[in-house]
């Protein structure tokens, strides 16, 4: 049953080098990961931001044209940091320089271009911590805790969502989709029976201060 769960350990696994990653994925499309993502940066000033975009190169099997980031990818994968290479005011980026993020990074790639791509974005990152939206990331960097956001009539799941299950440290209902009437059958067979907190958006507090035990860790 998912549920809170006592005493767990939140000190960054991460080298000297690496910021604390704390990751945020969604288990459907629109579930509201980038307002998390802006709550989160609002908590934590001088924190940055990571946004992986997916998309496909020459094999995408659909018109070009429909893919707003297919004219931009290439033989490796592209990072554009920096306020003057990705503030658009309405779009996720933009939202993550208004909410306080030190800098931005976003990371546009291929499947097979997403683990080199992730840990050169890493490597931009000079804050001592950063907030990374997306699921796949995980599979090749390990988030020191990792957020999956949800929402309660979820019908399915994505495909990296899925993948990214075993790596989940709690749930988020998004401030869309309020956690009543929830589905929690479903919610229990996605994650297994693990045991993981669970937050909405009245409890947000709660995960910010369960966040901040991961600087306490780092500061000591």
């Amino acid at each position: 049953m998912i549920g809170y769960h006592q005493g767990q350990a939140l000190c960054s696994t991460q080298p000297a080098t690496r910021p604390l990653i704390v990751g945020v994925g969604g288990l459907t499309s629109d579930v509201g990961k980038t307002t998390l993502m802006c709550h989160l940066l609002r908590a934590f000033p001088g924190w940055e931001a990571i946004k992986t975009t997916r998309g496909h190169y020459r094999s995408c099997g659909k018109d070009p044209s429909a893919c707003c980031v297919s004219e931009l990818l290439g033989d490796q994968a592209v990072i554009r940091s920096g306020r003057d290479s990705n503030y658009v005011a309405e779009k996720d980026t933009g939202r993550y320089w208004k909410s306080g993020a030190a800098n931005v990074h976003w990371l546009i790639a291929t499947d097979a271009q997403v683990a080199d791509g992730i840990r050169a974005a890493l490597d931009l990152v000079k804050a001592p911590g950063v907030f990374i939206e997306g699921n796949s990331f995980s599979e090749h960097v390990k988030p020191d805790f990792f957020i999956m956001v949800v929402r309660p009539d979820l019908h399915k799941i994505k495909i990296t969502a899925r993948r990214a299950l075993p790596r989940v440290s709690a749930v988020y209902f998004s401030s869309e989709f309020d956690r009543a009437g929830s589905n929690d059958e479903a919610l229990e067979r996605y994650f297994n029976d693990q045991t993981l907190p669970m937050f909405s958006p009245p409890e947000l507090p709660e995960l910010i201060s369960k966040l901040r035990l991961l600087t306490t860790c780092e500061a000591r």
